[in-house]
């Protein structure tokens, strides 16, 4: 059908049977660009300086503005739509002479010229005319604009109304839209405004045709090259086809289209307009001005295409997203730490003078005043009023996807069958089975050969996930054996604070070995995904991507999940201590907590690897970049000042990442795991990472416009395989936090001392008076005479009281050693572990109730939009039966005056 998202419509039987005399009325035809690819033309500045001669074509003279922007051919009248380049040394001559013949025969148009800084270097434009566009567009399926929309207002009831009237009067108050970008400055993007349907040479005179030149944009044109020269033989055999094989092989070096343009010009925007394209992205998106802004989705789906215009839209949605959870976040932060000294808990360790706890580790450390843990202990209690889950934020990016897939047309749109990998048909090109959608012979992998891979692939996966267990074995070793060395330590800023610095020295081990680990696990993800063999790209990148997720994941938070959940839950009681390998005394938490060390651990992590990954974003390419200019400058002399062709710009910018999108989302996806897993923990995780994704989206914008290739426009209805994983991540944070909550933080023995052991016990409160006493009360005490030998500490703790201690506390729910079972758990410790297993079961419950009940009672298809596409479709057939019928009698109109009318003719 014409219109996919129609169904099938009846047109009238008859049709044009001149298409080109219609479109002539249209448009008139310019005269075809001179194919003079055979020649190679010499690099110089002839194509780019101002000086380029005056070509006659057709009796009209050609621009010499096209001529000097390097942006067409060496006439100035044929666009570059796509640039190849190769070396004149390579050996892989035979097959670059027949791809190009067979380019020519497609009826694409070429041209060569030398690099002007290496000559051995070839640069070869590409060109598509009309016909070859118009073929391939009908082909594809290319979406094109044909009637202005039609837009109308929906029912609104007399009670919204008033509400909308209340709105605007208080709207008036406020600043302008000062976040909107100015739209004198955005171009009209035409499409925006239309009806589109795939484009159909038969139905040429449907369409809105001002220019033919222009019709379909740089974009849609090099994606149909591009389409071409993935089904181009370069030798005689059925799979010998594609540039991605000769990019592979090394034929050629480098392909991509072009930049429109300089992103800079002497002139401002305000006053002379932009440039481009691409000068218009820069300064209304690219640049740090404009960091509160919008950003221009149309236009970045415009110049990149659909598939980078999805990524910077969730980049955007998840941004903003972040902002209620940030400022909540912030507030409960800054309400603890105003009301820190009206905290009943922080005020009892604060003048706990008199408690003297037991030692943390062997030998060296210390006997140590509770009140020594004052200022941990009121960012603890800070910590403990955070209670704000984000889990479930990914479920409302269906409806907003809805959105833009209408607004870009994608709501119809599927992918074509994939191609075969190369790798694929050459293991598996004697075996061939016939494929069911295509009805053409094809490899095949047998089924127990796919097993035996994922078998042997999810080995890897294993071990690579036992390495990481092991490293975090090895930190945790490292905690043991430090803290003691850092208690006998001579400065007493590090002995008095053994503990913290243990913690720290750690964390920053911890992330260094991260670092060192993620180069690693690219390597192995490469080994495995290859080895499973995959049969398409998609499912390559598919695989690949959720191998690198899963390392990088278990990597960053294997050691966070360590403090969160074992970090002091296993380590016994004093006399009776638990150890590593009959030797080792394992870690306890810190005297107030030890929701301490999970702080630390999140807000160090956090801080280093942002800063890490914006530094490699845009520092690498900037110094690669930069070492490029360097090398020319030192090449040509730094007086002479060389004017480049927009295609030698290019090739010396970097290309972009070889798996796309990965790393951009990948990065993303790993600190929203990091900031909703944990944030019961760390309210001022979600700020952080708000402040990162403002930098991040201005880093990105600017990496894409100015330090890469422009990257080839393709099209993609969702975020792929990563919304399956953001949904794996909410349920994963709803579990998490609730552990959290439970078992790392004192919410629960707070609450149970509130309302059955406190002051309050059986009214029903739970105020700051009910928790008097809470201290002592989840203290035990133990006899120091019981220590064991290897654990008895060096001081006798004279120093406190002028004579030897016979007690001291310690964190947890135990008898005293005077009575019948010494050392057993009291009934307070079974009413506390009763209460956190029921508030997990129910946390969990009641968060994924709401969860299921907010995706019903939110559809993924807003109610408004849906009604517009209804309408839509109902307009289309409309407008398309009264243009059809109106041609039709328009040419029998003409048949009368010419005398050919006939009898019996409908309408």
């Amino acid at each position: 059908p014409f219109f996919s998202s129609n169904g099938p419509l009846h047109f009238l039987a008859h049709v044009a049977k001149d298409v080109n005399i219609l479109f002539d009325e249209l448009e008139a035809v310019n005269s075809p660009c001179k194919d003079d690819d055979s020649l190679l033309h010499p690099g110089n500045l002839t194509s780019t300086s101002d000086d380029a001669s005056r070509l006659e074509a057709g009796g009209e003279t050609v621009p010499e503005r096209n001529k000097s922007n390097g942006l067409y051919f060496r006439d100035g009248k044929c666009r570059i739509d796509y640039i190849l380049v190769y070396r004149k040394s390579n050996p892989q001559t035979e097959k670059r002479e027949v791809f190009e013949r067979n380019i020519r025969a497609e009826g694409l148009q070429m041209e060569k010229e030398s690099s002007l800084i290496n000559s051995d270097i070839i640069f070869v434009k590409l060109h598509a005319p009309w016909e070859v566009l118009g073929r391939y567009a009908e082909q594809m399926n290319v979406r094109m604009p044909f009637r202005r929309k039609i837009y109308y207002l929906p029912r609104r009831y007399k009670f919204m109304s008033r509400i909308d009237k209340q709105i605007s009067r208080f709207r008036r108050w406020l600043p302008k839209k000062p976040m909107r970008l100015d739209k004198e400055t955005l171009p009209d993007l035409e499409e925006n405004d239309c009806y589109t349907a795939p484009f159909s040479q038969q139905r040429i005179h449907h369409f809105i045709i001002h220019n033919k030149d222009t019709f379909f944009n740089n974009a849609t044109r090099s994606r149909i090259v591009h389409h071409i020269l993935q089904r181009i033989k370069y030798e005689e055999g059925k799979n010998k086809i594609g540039l991605n094989r000769l990019l592979t092989n090394g034929s050629y070096e480098a392909a991509f289209p072009l930049h429109e343009g300089s992103y800079r010009s002497k002139n401002s925007i305000r006053t002379h307009g932009a440039e481009n394209h691409r000068h218009l992205l820069y300064e209304c998106w690219a640049s740090w001005g404009v960091w509160y802004k919008y950003q221009p989705l149309d236009l970045v789906r415009r110049y990149f295409g659909e598939k980078i215009g999805l990524y910077f839209a969730w980049l955007g949605w998840y941004t903003g997203m972040l902002f209620p959870a940030a400022f909540i976040g912030l507030f409960v932060f800054l309400y603890g730490v105003v009301t820190l000294d009206h905290c009943q808990v922080s005020k009892e360790v604060c003048q706990a003078t008199d408690i003297i706890m037991c030692p943390v580790c062997d030998k060296y450390c210390p006997f140590m005043r509770l009140s020594d843990s004052c200022v941990y202990a009121k960012v603890i209690s800070d910590m403990q009023h955070f209670r704000w889950i984000e889990f479930n934020i990914h479920l409302f990016w269906k409806r907003r996807r809805a959105v833009i897939a209408y607004d870009w047309d994608l709501i119809d749109w599927e992918e074509e069958e994939e191609e075969i990998r190369p790798q694929f048909e050459a293991k598996y090109s004697k075996k061939e089975r016939m494929n069911p959608i295509s009805g053409k012979p094809e490899p095949y992998q047998a089924f127990a050969d796919k097993c035996s891979r994922l078998i042997v692939s999810a080995s890897g996966i294993f071990f690579m996930i036992c390495v990481v267990i092991a490293a975090v074995f090895g930190i945790v070793i490292y905690r043991v054996v430090t803290v003691s060395t850092f208690a006998a330590f001579k400065w007493a800023l590090i002995r008095n604070n053994s503990q913290v610095a243990t913690t720290g020295t750690a964390v920053c081990i911890n992330f260094c070995i991260i670092m060192l680990l993620n180069v690693l696990y690219e390597k192995v993800a490469l080994l495995l995904t290859n080895l499973e063999q995959p049969r398409t790209e998609s499912e390559w990148e598919n695989s690949f991507t959720l191998k690198m997720f899963l390392f990088q994941f278990v990597n960053l938070n294997s050691s966070t999940f360590y403090i969160a959940f074992f970090l002091g839950r296993f380590t016994g009681h004093p006399g009776a201590y638990l150890r590593l390998i009959n030797r080792w005394r394992l870690e306890e938490c810190h005297p107030s907590g030890c929701l301490i060390d999970l702080c630390m651990q999140m807000g160090i992590i956090m801080v280093l690897k942002q800063t890490w990954n914006n530094f490699m974003e845009l520092g690498y390419p900037l110094i690669q970049n930069w070492w490029t200019r360097r090398k020319v400058r030192q090449e040509h002399g730094p007086e002479r000042k060389i004017r480049f062709p927009q295609w030698e710009k290019d090739y010396n910018l970097q290309p972009m990442n070889a798996y796309g999108l990965f790393d951009e989302y990948l990065e993303m996806i790993l600190q929203f795991g990091f900031t909703t897993i944990f944030v019961a923990a760390f309210p001022l995780a979600p700020l952080l990472a708000l402040l990162n994704n403002i930098i991040e989206i201005r880093l990105d914008a600017y990496k894409f416009v100015t330090q890469w290739r422009r990257p080839l426009a393709s099209r993609a209805k969702d975020i792929g395989i990563w919304y399956g994983i953001l949904e794996g991540i909410g349920i994963l944070s709803v579990i998490t936090n609730a552990f959290v909550i439970a078992i790392t933080s004192d919410f629960i023995p707070r609450l149970v001392y509130a309302y059955k052991y406190g002051p309050c016990a059986g009214q029903g409160e739970a105020g700051q008076k009910c928790m008097v006493g809470y201290v002592n009360a989840s203290l035990s005490v133990f006899r120091i005479s019981d220590f064991e030998n290897r654990s008895e500490p060096e001081s006798d703790g004279s120093e406190f009281s002028g004579t030897p201690l016979k007690y001291c506390r310690y964190r947890d729910y135990r008898d005293s050693p005077h009575s019948l079972v010494p050392y057993g758990y009291t009934l307070q410790f079974w009413h506390v572990l009763a209460a956190r297993l029921a508030f997990i079961i129910v946390f969990e419950h009641l968060v994924f109730c709401i969860k299921h009940l907010i995706s019903y009672l939110i559809p993924d298809l807003p109610k408004d939009l849906r009604d517009r596409m209804r309408r839509e479709k109902y307009l289309i057939q409309e407008m398309m039966y009264e243009a059809e019928l109106e041609r039709l009698q328009k040419e029998r109109k003409e048949r009368k005056k010419n005398g050919k009318a006939h009898h019996n003719e409908w309408p």
